[in-house]
């Protein structure tokens, strides 16, 4: 960490402004342990004491995350789901961005398996609310980029691109562009580009927020399938509590900006998800606990 005697900043591309090194004064807080591991194993995903602020070009700070902590224990049987869920523009986005490794932390640390995350990496992978595909390539081709920039055998790429296509259920649609798909079909492709790398953690930022109801719907169903398949470490954020209830193992809720975490919500495994698990009564009783929550006299 630089020495927090000397102020320093450096850009982020779409932040307002840039970053700031600098430490503010620390708050008291508790760190969440989530899921304890019976193992003794260190947890897959420890962040830390997280704070971000922003200084823009004229020297005002903006505090956008404040003293977050938090534990993701391995679930190689299942996957895991953990859902932020809070206000427009509390800072939720920034909680993934720096685990992502693309927001250095003014204060506190995050780490991937026990190693210290300063810089983007391939046990990260980071599915946004805006379509990402490359528009002059196919969708086998924006699938496999990844691996060709790595260097993998054509042979290898076309496997796993057969695979996770037909897991995303885009495999009829391997040779189409994205000018040809809906939304959610685009969507479907980001969600492949990240589950190709196999990351360790995905990072998923409101990434159904801009499809109809219905789509929105078979997305969520879809990254249910996908991450049990898989056995995916992942963090979503949400302003939807219905999309928090269908999707999470547990929930986190936080407060308007600075975000803070100020509830952990474990969501009981439902025996069936379907199409009339948002109207059954286990459902609406955990959507009324997070309102309750949510909209609770501060």
């Amino acid at each position: 960490m630089p020495d927090p005697e000397t102020p320093q900043t450096q850009p982020q591309a779409g932040e307002p402004g840039t970053v700031a090194f600098t430490v503010p004064e620390r708050q008291p807080t508790k760190h969440v342990t989530y899921h304890p591991d019976q193992s003794g194993a260190p947890p897959k995903l420890r962040v830390q004491d997280l704070s971000v602020t922003y200084i823009d070009r004229r020297g005002n700070r903006t505090e956008a995350v404040r003293d977050v902590s938090f534990d993701v224990y391995d679930k190689p049987d299942s996957g895991e789901i953990v859902v932020f869920l809070g206000p427009s523009g509390c800072g939720k986005s920034t909680i993934l961005k720096a685990v992502a490794g693309l927001l250095p932390p003014t204060q506190g640390e995050v780490l991937v398996d026990g190693r210290a995350v300063n810089d983007v990496g391939r046990d990260r992978g980071m599915v946004f609310q805006a379509y990402t595909s490359f528009g002059w390539l196919s969708v086998r081709e924006n699938v496999e980029y990844g691996m060709k920039l790595q260097g993998l055998p054509k042979q290898q790429r076309r496997e796993t691109s057969d695979r996770i296509l037909k897991e995303v259920g885009l495999a009829e649609f391997a040779d189409r562009y994205p000018k040809d798909l809906s939304g959610g079909m685009k969507q479907r492709v980001a969600i492949a580009r990240t589950l190709v790398n196999n990351p360790r953690v995905v990072l998923m930022d409101e990434p159904f927020g801009a499809l109809d109801p219905q789509t929105r719907w078979g997305m969520q169903s879809l990254l249910l399938e996908v991450s049990r398949a898989q056995n995916n470490t992942i963090l979503f954020v949400t302003h939807d509590v219905s999309e928090a209830v269908y999707l999470a193992d547990t929930v986190y809720v936080l407060s308007p900006r600075p975000a803070q975490i100020l509830h952990q919500v474990d969501v009981p495994p439902f025996p069936v998800r379907g199409i009339g698990l948002k109207s059954a009564a286990e459902f609406r009783s955990v959507e009324k606990q997070l309102l309750d929550l949510i909209y609770a006299p501060k």
